[in-house]
């Protein structure tokens, strides 16, 4: 027997290992959240499944298009929303409210790589969340076209965007704050964003100024690919972008970890 076969190996494991534990961590506790599966699951599909049932949405006369075609579209970067955006910052709030921020800060796991375990588990989720709306939306007929490529590129463009504006939010305002004006930013955007209401329901200045933010952009991005066939929609690619580099660019200046 060589010597040291018995002997500890006290230290950190990879970087790489502790990334995908609290990656795993940070998904089992999303789905084992009542609230969070109510706001990331639950309301999106109930959304898709009523709208879709109903005589809500304006088809062009003459067209094999129907509300689900829509509908669908809208209703995923709602979902990209609710996960990226609303369920993170309200889960980060209450992290750092408790100090389980903090503590993590103090550990060999890297506050990078945090923020990475954080967002790798906002995919897993949207992941799942993806592929469920997708089978309820074939279920209702949906015929979705266009390149999935785009389809991908838009939602981690949206993700990424969602991303930093929910670190900001939970790294800046008291967690209570942050519960209100994350669930408030989730029901304008879903009546304002593109998503259920279509924009031209809105006036002409009205809608420049909707066109803007980053639901409006992922959910008519992610319509002109799903329902018209297009290409990647690099106006509101770059919207997102926008988005993206000033939301993370901020969370990582201003956001407290205490």
């Amino acid at each position: 027997m060589s010597a040291g076969t018995f002997t500890p190996r006290p230290g950190a494991a990879p970087v790489s290992r502790m990334i995908l534990a609290q990656t795993a961590l940070e998904t089992r506790m999303l789905l084992r959240n009542g609230e969070q599966l109510l706001l990331t699951v639950i309301i999106p599909a109930l959304l898709l499944v009523l709208f879709s049932s109903v005589d809500v949405i304006t088809v062009p006369v003459g067209s094999a298009q129907r509300s689900v075609d829509f509908l669908a579209p809208g209703i995923l970067a709602l979902a990209v929303l609710s996960t990226a955006f609303t369920g993170q910052a309200i889960a980060t709030g209450f992290d750092r409210r408790y100090g389980v921020l903090k503590r993590l800060g103090a550990s060999p796991l890297p506050r990078w790589a945090l923020m990475a375990a954080k967002t790798l588990s906002v995919l897993v989720t949207e992941v799942l969340q993806i592929a469920l709306l997708t089978v309820i939306a074939f279920a209702l007929g949906w015929s979705p076209h266009g390149n999935p490529a785009a389809v991908a590129a838009l939602i981690l463009l949206g993700t990424a965007a969602f991303s930093g504006l929910g670190l900001l939010m939970a790294g800046t305002l008291k967690a209570e704050v942050t519960l209100a004006a994350a669930n408030l930013v989730f029901l304008l955007l879903l009546v304002g964003g593109g998503v259920i209401v279509p924009m031209d329901r809105f006036p002409g200045a009205v809608q420049d100024v909707l066109g803007l933010l980053p639901v409006s952009a992922l959910s008519h991005g992610l319509r002109e690919v799903l329902q018209d066939g297009a290409g990647l929609p690099w106006a509101d690619a770059a919207v997102l972008l926008v988005w993206t580099v000033l939301g993370l660019g901020a969370a990582a200046k201003f956001f407290r970890w205490e």
